[in-house]
Protein backbone atom coordinates (compact mmCIF):
# COMPACT_ATOMS: atom_id res chain seq x y z
CA UNK A 1 0.00 0.00 0.00
CA UNK A 2 1.29 3.44 -0.88
CA UNK A 3 1.22 6.11 1.79
CA UNK A 4 -0.41 9.10 0.17
CA UNK A 5 1.41 12.38 0.38
CA UNK A 6 4.59 10.86 1.83
CA UNK A 7 7.63 9.02 0.60
CA UNK A 8 7.50 5.29 1.39
CA UNK A 9 10.34 5.80 3.85
CA UNK A 10 8.05 7.97 5.95
CA UNK A 11 9.63 11.32 5.07
CA UNK A 12 7.38 14.31 5.67
CA UNK A 13 6.26 16.25 2.60
CA UNK A 14 8.07 19.60 2.37
CA UNK A 15 6.06 22.67 3.30
CA UNK A 16 7.88 24.89 0.84
CA UNK A 17 7.65 24.34 -2.90
CA UNK A 18 10.97 22.98 -4.12
CA UNK A 19 12.10 23.76 -7.64
CA UNK A 20 13.99 20.99 -9.41
CA UNK A 21 15.92 23.77 -11.14
CA UNK A 22 17.58 24.36 -7.77
CA UNK A 23 18.45 20.72 -7.19
CA UNK A 24 16.70 17.59 -6.03
CA UNK A 25 16.11 17.34 -2.28
CA UNK A 26 18.80 15.05 -0.95
CA UNK A 27 21.06 14.58 2.01
CA UNK A 28 24.57 15.98 1.96
CA UNK A 29 25.93 19.25 0.68
CA UNK A 30 26.47 20.74 -2.72
CA UNK A 31 25.22 23.58 -4.82
CA UNK A 32 22.90 23.53 -7.83
CA UNK A 33 25.60 22.35 -10.22
CA UNK A 34 26.40 19.38 -8.02
CA UNK A 35 22.90 18.35 -6.98
CA UNK A 36 20.76 19.74 -9.79
CA UNK A 37 18.88 17.70 -12.39
CA UNK A 38 20.34 19.09 -15.60
CA UNK A 39 20.17 17.81 -19.13
CA UNK A 40 23.40 15.89 -18.66
CA UNK A 41 21.76 13.82 -15.91
CA UNK A 42 18.74 13.05 -18.08
CA UNK A 43 21.15 12.04 -20.84
CA UNK A 44 22.90 9.68 -18.45
CA UNK A 45 19.60 8.02 -17.60
CA UNK A 46 18.67 7.75 -21.28
CA UNK A 47 22.08 6.29 -22.03
CA UNK A 48 21.61 3.61 -19.35
CA UNK A 49 18.25 2.66 -20.87
CA UNK A 50 19.71 2.47 -24.37
CA UNK A 51 22.58 0.24 -23.22
CA UNK A 52 20.15 -2.06 -21.41
CA UNK A 53 17.98 -2.18 -24.53
CA UNK A 54 20.99 -2.95 -26.73
CA UNK A 55 21.92 -5.88 -24.49
CA UNK A 56 18.37 -7.26 -24.62
CA UNK A 57 18.03 -6.85 -28.39
CA UNK A 58 21.42 -8.44 -29.05
CA UNK A 59 20.47 -11.43 -26.90
CA UNK A 60 17.18 -11.83 -28.75
CA UNK A 61 18.27 -11.15 -32.34
CA UNK A 62 22.04 -11.45 -32.39
CA UNK A 63 24.62 -8.69 -32.71
CA UNK A 64 24.32 -8.44 -36.50
CA UNK A 65 20.55 -7.86 -36.29
CA UNK A 66 20.53 -5.40 -33.38
CA UNK A 67 19.50 -2.35 -35.41
CA UNK A 68 19.06 1.17 -34.09
CA UNK A 69 15.33 0.90 -34.80
CA UNK A 70 14.95 -2.13 -32.53
CA UNK A 71 17.07 -0.56 -29.79
CA UNK A 72 15.28 2.79 -29.63
CA UNK A 73 11.91 1.04 -29.69
CA UNK A 74 12.94 -1.15 -26.75
CA UNK A 75 14.52 1.75 -24.85
CA UNK A 76 11.59 4.11 -25.44
CA UNK A 77 13.74 6.94 -26.79
CA UNK A 78 13.86 8.74 -30.11
CA UNK A 79 16.43 8.14 -32.85
CA UNK A 80 17.58 11.70 -32.30
CA UNK A 81 18.33 10.94 -28.66
CA UNK A 82 20.21 7.81 -29.70
CA UNK A 83 22.45 9.70 -32.10
CA UNK A 84 23.07 12.44 -29.55
CA UNK A 85 24.61 9.80 -27.29
CA UNK A 86 26.21 7.34 -29.73
CA UNK A 87 27.95 7.69 -33.08
CA UNK A 88 26.25 4.65 -34.57
CA UNK A 89 25.00 1.15 -33.80
CA UNK A 90 28.51 -0.26 -33.30
CA UNK A 91 29.42 2.52 -30.89
CA UNK A 92 26.40 1.60 -28.77
CA UNK A 93 27.17 -2.12 -28.96
CA UNK A 94 30.77 -1.56 -27.85
CA UNK A 95 29.59 0.67 -25.00
CA UNK A 96 27.22 -2.09 -23.83
CA UNK A 97 30.11 -4.57 -23.99
CA UNK A 98 32.39 -2.25 -22.01
CA UNK A 99 29.71 -1.69 -19.38
CA UNK A 100 29.20 -5.44 -19.02
CA UNK A 101 32.94 -6.01 -18.62
CA UNK A 102 33.13 -3.28 -15.97
CA UNK A 103 30.28 -4.83 -13.99
CA UNK A 104 31.57 -8.40 -14.11
CA UNK A 105 35.11 -7.21 -13.30
CA UNK A 106 33.88 -5.35 -10.24
CA UNK A 107 32.02 -8.45 -9.13
CA UNK A 108 34.95 -10.84 -9.65
CA UNK A 109 37.56 -8.55 -8.12
CA UNK A 110 35.43 -8.17 -5.00
CA UNK A 111 35.78 -11.93 -4.43
CA UNK A 112 39.42 -12.21 -5.52
CA UNK A 113 42.01 -12.48 -2.74
CA UNK A 114 45.52 -11.81 -4.12
CA UNK A 115 47.08 -13.19 -0.92
CA UNK A 116 45.43 -16.61 -1.30
CA UNK A 117 46.99 -19.62 -3.00
CA UNK A 118 46.63 -19.79 -6.78
CA UNK A 119 43.88 -22.43 -6.83
CA UNK A 120 41.83 -20.54 -4.25
CA UNK A 121 42.23 -17.28 -6.17
CA UNK A 122 41.02 -18.92 -9.35
CA UNK A 123 38.16 -20.74 -7.65
CA UNK A 124 36.85 -17.60 -5.92
CA UNK A 125 37.05 -15.64 -9.17
CA UNK A 126 35.37 -18.42 -11.17
CA UNK A 127 32.59 -18.84 -8.60
CA UNK A 128 31.97 -15.08 -8.60
CA UNK A 129 31.85 -15.09 -12.40
CA UNK A 130 29.33 -17.93 -12.45
CA UNK A 131 27.23 -16.17 -9.82
CA UNK A 132 27.21 -13.03 -11.94
CA UNK A 133 26.18 -14.99 -15.03
CA UNK A 134 23.31 -16.57 -13.08
CA UNK A 135 22.10 -13.15 -11.95
CA UNK A 136 22.79 -11.27 -15.20
CA UNK A 137 22.09 -13.68 -18.05
CA UNK A 138 21.70 -10.91 -20.63
CA UNK A 139 25.09 -9.36 -19.88
CA UNK A 140 26.70 -12.79 -19.78
CA UNK A 141 25.30 -13.79 -23.14
CA UNK A 142 26.47 -10.50 -24.67
CA UNK A 143 30.00 -10.91 -23.34
CA UNK A 144 30.52 -14.61 -23.99
CA UNK A 145 28.24 -15.50 -26.90
CA UNK A 146 27.13 -12.50 -28.94
CA UNK A 147 30.41 -10.56 -28.84
CA UNK A 148 31.76 -13.15 -31.29
CA UNK A 149 29.45 -11.68 -33.93
CA UNK A 150 29.95 -8.06 -32.93
CA UNK A 151 32.67 -7.19 -35.44
CA UNK A 152 36.42 -6.63 -35.32
CA UNK A 153 36.37 -4.04 -32.53
CA UNK A 154 34.26 -6.22 -30.25
CA UNK A 155 36.55 -9.17 -30.92
CA UNK A 156 39.60 -7.08 -30.06
CA UNK A 157 38.02 -6.02 -26.76
CA UNK A 158 37.20 -9.65 -26.04
CA UNK A 159 40.78 -10.69 -26.88
CA UNK A 160 42.23 -8.17 -24.40
CA UNK A 161 39.95 -9.43 -21.62
CA UNK A 162 40.85 -13.05 -22.32
CA UNK A 163 44.57 -12.21 -22.30
CA UNK A 164 44.25 -11.06 -18.68
CA UNK A 165 42.37 -14.22 -17.71
CA UNK A 166 44.94 -16.43 -19.43
CA UNK A 167 47.74 -14.64 -17.55
CA UNK A 168 46.00 -15.33 -14.22
CA UNK A 169 45.57 -19.03 -15.04
CA UNK A 170 49.16 -19.28 -16.30
CA UNK A 171 50.37 -18.42 -12.80
CA UNK A 172 49.53 -22.03 -11.96
CA UNK A 173 52.85 -23.06 -13.49
CA UNK A 174 54.56 -21.76 -10.33
CA UNK A 175 52.32 -23.72 -7.96
CA UNK A 176 53.25 -27.35 -8.59
CA UNK A 177 56.00 -29.05 -6.58
CA UNK A 178 57.52 -30.48 -9.75
CA UNK A 179 57.59 -29.10 -13.31
CA UNK A 180 54.36 -30.07 -15.04
CA UNK A 181 55.43 -29.26 -18.56
CA UNK A 182 52.65 -26.69 -18.86
CA UNK A 183 53.19 -23.66 -21.10
CA UNK A 184 51.31 -20.47 -21.90
CA UNK A 185 49.44 -22.49 -24.51
CA UNK A 186 48.19 -24.71 -21.69
CA UNK A 187 46.55 -21.72 -20.01
CA UNK A 188 45.02 -20.66 -23.31
CA UNK A 189 43.59 -24.16 -23.75
CA UNK A 190 42.18 -24.22 -20.21
CA UNK A 191 40.50 -20.84 -20.62
CA UNK A 192 39.18 -21.89 -24.01
CA UNK A 193 37.67 -25.05 -22.55
CA UNK A 194 35.91 -23.16 -19.77
CA UNK A 195 34.60 -20.56 -22.23
CA UNK A 196 33.34 -23.30 -24.54
CA UNK A 197 31.27 -24.80 -21.72
CA UNK A 198 29.86 -21.40 -20.72
CA UNK A 199 29.14 -20.52 -24.36
CA UNK A 200 27.15 -23.70 -24.74
CA UNK A 201 25.17 -23.17 -21.54
CA UNK A 202 24.41 -19.51 -22.24
CA UNK A 203 23.24 -20.40 -25.76
CA UNK A 204 20.52 -22.61 -24.29
CA UNK A 205 17.08 -21.33 -23.32
CA UNK A 206 17.30 -22.96 -19.88
CA UNK A 207 20.98 -23.33 -18.98
CA UNK A 208 20.34 -24.18 -15.34
CA UNK A 209 22.29 -22.85 -12.37
CA UNK A 210 25.76 -22.06 -13.67
CA UNK A 211 27.35 -21.72 -10.22
CA UNK A 212 26.98 -25.49 -9.88
CA UNK A 213 29.66 -25.81 -12.57
CA UNK A 214 32.33 -24.33 -10.27
CA UNK A 215 33.68 -27.71 -9.15
CA UNK A 216 33.74 -29.43 -12.57
CA UNK A 217 35.31 -26.40 -14.24
CA UNK A 218 37.91 -26.00 -11.50
CA UNK A 219 38.85 -29.66 -11.91
CA UNK A 220 39.68 -28.85 -15.55
CA UNK A 221 41.67 -25.75 -14.58
CA UNK A 222 43.92 -27.35 -11.93
CA UNK A 223 44.56 -30.68 -13.66
CA UNK A 224 47.58 -29.66 -15.79
CA UNK A 225 49.14 -27.71 -12.91
CA UNK A 226 48.40 -29.59 -9.69
CA UNK A 227 47.65 -33.09 -10.94
CA UNK A 228 44.78 -35.57 -10.87
CA UNK A 229 44.40 -35.72 -7.07
CA UNK A 230 43.83 -31.96 -6.83
CA UNK A 231 41.47 -32.19 -9.81
CA UNK A 232 39.37 -34.83 -8.03
CA UNK A 233 39.25 -32.71 -4.86
CA UNK A 234 37.94 -29.73 -6.81
CA UNK A 235 35.34 -31.90 -8.50
CA UNK A 236 34.10 -33.15 -5.12
CA UNK A 237 33.78 -29.71 -3.54
CA UNK A 238 30.13 -28.64 -3.09
CA UNK A 239 28.67 -25.79 -5.11
CA UNK A 240 27.90 -22.46 -3.50
CA UNK A 241 24.62 -22.37 -1.63
CA UNK A 242 23.34 -19.52 -3.76
CA UNK A 243 24.77 -17.29 -6.48
CA UNK A 244 26.47 -14.14 -5.24
CA UNK A 245 24.93 -11.03 -6.74
CA UNK A 246 26.80 -8.00 -7.88
CA UNK A 247 26.05 -5.37 -5.19
CA UNK A 248 25.63 -2.78 -7.95
CA UNK A 249 23.38 -5.04 -10.03
CA UNK A 250 19.73 -5.87 -9.60
CA UNK A 251 16.46 -4.93 -11.19
CA UNK A 252 16.67 -1.49 -12.74
CA UNK A 253 13.19 0.06 -12.80
CA UNK A 254 14.25 2.31 -15.70
CA UNK A 255 14.47 -0.75 -17.95
CA UNK A 256 10.78 -1.52 -17.44
CA UNK A 257 9.56 2.02 -17.95
CA UNK A 258 7.29 2.00 -21.00
CA UNK A 259 7.70 5.61 -21.98
CA UNK A 260 10.17 8.01 -23.52
CA UNK A 261 12.26 9.66 -20.86
CA UNK A 262 12.46 13.23 -22.08
CA UNK A 263 14.04 16.14 -20.25
CA UNK A 264 10.62 17.58 -19.38
CA UNK A 265 9.18 14.25 -18.27
CA UNK A 266 12.02 13.69 -15.83
CA UNK A 267 11.69 17.22 -14.45
CA UNK A 268 7.95 16.79 -13.87
CA UNK A 269 8.49 13.44 -12.11
CA UNK A 270 11.22 15.00 -9.96
CA UNK A 271 8.97 17.96 -9.15
CA UNK A 272 6.17 15.66 -7.96
CA UNK A 273 8.65 13.79 -5.78
CA UNK A 274 10.00 17.01 -4.32
CA UNK A 275 6.53 18.52 -3.77
CA UNK A 276 3.97 15.78 -3.03
CA UNK A 277 0.38 16.99 -2.96
CA UNK A 278 0.98 19.87 -5.38
CA UNK A 279 -1.35 21.05 -8.14
CA UNK A 280 -0.68 21.07 -11.89
CA UNK A 281 0.38 24.70 -11.80
CA UNK A 282 2.67 24.22 -8.81
CA UNK A 283 4.30 21.20 -10.45
CA UNK A 284 4.81 23.21 -13.64
CA UNK A 285 6.43 26.04 -11.71
CA UNK A 286 8.73 23.63 -9.87
CA UNK A 287 9.68 21.89 -13.10
CA UNK A 288 10.28 25.16 -14.92
CA UNK A 289 7.59 24.49 -17.55
CA UNK A 290 5.34 27.49 -18.21
CA UNK A 291 3.00 25.78 -20.68
CA UNK A 292 0.24 24.34 -18.48
CA UNK A 293 -1.08 22.28 -21.37
CA UNK A 294 2.26 20.50 -21.59
CA UNK A 295 2.31 19.99 -17.83
CA UNK A 296 -1.18 18.45 -17.88
CA UNK A 297 -0.24 16.08 -20.70
CA UNK A 298 2.92 14.97 -18.91
CA UNK A 299 1.08 14.44 -15.64
CA UNK A 300 -1.62 12.43 -17.40
CA UNK A 301 1.03 10.26 -19.07
CA UNK A 302 2.81 9.62 -15.78
CA UNK A 303 -0.54 8.78 -14.21
CA UNK A 304 -1.39 6.24 -16.92
CA UNK A 305 1.96 4.57 -16.31
CA UNK A 306 1.19 4.24 -12.62
CA UNK A 307 4.05 6.50 -11.50
CA UNK A 308 1.89 9.23 -9.94
CA UNK A 309 -1.63 9.48 -8.56
CA UNK A 310 -4.02 12.31 -7.90
CA UNK A 311 -4.94 12.38 -4.21
CA UNK A 312 -7.05 15.54 -4.52
CA UNK A 313 -10.64 16.04 -5.60
CA UNK A 314 -9.52 17.49 -8.93
CA UNK A 315 -11.89 18.45 -11.69
CA UNK A 316 -14.69 16.29 -10.36
CA UNK A 317 -15.30 18.75 -7.52
CA UNK A 318 -13.59 21.85 -8.87
CA UNK A 319 -10.65 21.61 -6.48
CA UNK A 320 -6.97 21.57 -7.50
CA UNK A 321 -5.27 18.28 -8.23
CA UNK A 322 -2.85 16.96 -5.63
CA UNK A 323 -0.20 14.77 -7.25
CA UNK A 324 1.99 12.28 -5.37
CA UNK A 325 4.28 9.48 -6.45
CA UNK A 326 3.16 5.87 -6.29
CA UNK A 327 5.44 3.13 -4.97
CA UNK A 328 6.72 2.51 -8.49
CA UNK A 329 7.09 6.25 -9.00
CA UNK A 330 9.30 6.47 -5.92
CA UNK A 331 11.48 3.69 -7.33
CA UNK A 332 12.00 5.62 -10.57
CA UNK A 333 12.49 8.89 -8.67
CA UNK A 334 15.12 7.23 -6.49
CA UNK A 335 17.11 6.08 -9.52
CA UNK A 336 16.91 9.53 -11.10
CA UNK A 337 17.94 11.28 -7.88
CA UNK A 338 20.77 8.82 -7.36
CA UNK A 339 22.12 9.36 -10.86
CA UNK A 340 21.82 13.12 -10.52
CA UNK A 341 23.72 13.10 -7.25
CA UNK A 342 26.44 10.79 -8.53
CA UNK A 343 27.54 13.04 -11.40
Amino acid sequence: MVTRGKAPSGGVAPKKLTSVRDGLPKSGTGGPEQNGLGREHVSEIQRARILAAMTEVVCERGAANATVAYVVDRAGVSRRTFYELFIDREDCLLAAFDEGIARVSRHVLAAYDPAAAWAERIRSALTALLGFLDAERGAGRLLIVEALGGGANALERRRRVLARIVAAVDEGRREGKAPSGATLLTAEGVVGAVLSVLHGRLSEDSPGRLVELAGPLMSIVVLPYLGSAASRRELARPAAEKPVRDPAAGRNPLRDLEMRLTYRTVRVLAAVGANPGSSNRAIGDAAGIADQGQVSKLLARLGRLGLIENTGAGAARGDPNAWTLTQRGWEIHGVIAGRAGSV
